[in-house]
């Protein structure tokens, strides 16, 4: 199995990259706009390539012998969303785990906050929005929507598209290890949209 990590440098994407390592015997090929070498940890399964998720040719030459692309962004989400879904149609490669956030599908209950309408709010609308592009592809996708993050316990629960969302937080180590579960069995959470959350009393 060989991974692109794309969002490399980012909090989530350090954390997976780590556990990945530690946890399966993945290639990993770690992707962001600004990367250095010094990220690697173990040049026989690693290597560190610059991507612009926008630039369509090195998106290109980033997939070449890729299985499973995992991808943590910020910024112009749709965008990212509309560019990955073409160009890995184009290139055959079909297996993405994409990061948005809770809520972007009013699926927070009362007991745990607001559920504003998504499409109106300036901070869910771009996750919405990419959520539905990455949807309405052929992608063999899942969404990972995140409660607030830390480093704290990786005991998590999922809940599916359609059901409230279970908590406010969840360790990054949390999606580490869902992540790791997917490449081990990339089967599981096939076309699904995964709530993930530490269990929290209500």
């Amino acid at each position: 199995m060989k991974v692109l990590i794309i969002g490399a440098t980012g909090s989530i994407g350090r954390v997976v990259s780590a556990e990945l390592l530690k946890n399966t015997d993945a290639e990993l090929v770690l992707a962001a706009r600004h990367i250095s070498p010094t990220m690697i940890s173990d040049t026989s399964r690693e290597t560190a390539i610059n991507l612009d998720v926008t630039n369509d040719q090195g998106l290109v030459t980033a997939l070449d012998g890729i299985d499973f692309v995992f991808a943590a962004l910020s910024g112009r989400m749709n965008t990212f969303a509309k560019h990955l879904v073409k160009v890995m149609d184009q290139v055959g490669v079909k297996r993405l785990a994409f990061i948005t956030t809770m809520g972007i599908y009013q699926e927070i209950p009362s007991w745990l906050g607001e559920s504003p309408n998504p499409y109106h709010n300036l901070i869910l609308r771009p996750y919405r929005k990419a959520a539905d592009t990455i949807e309405n592809s052929d992608l063999d996708y899942t969404i990972i929507r995140p409660g607030w993050l830390d480093n704290g316990p990786a005991d998590y629960e999922l809940t599916k598209k359609g059901e409230p969302f279970g908590g406010h937080d969840v360790s990054r180590y949390a999606i580490a290890d869902l992540v790791i579960k997917m490449v081990k069995n990339p089967e599981f959470g096939n076309r699904e949209s995964f709530g993930i959350n530490r269990p929290q009393a209500h």
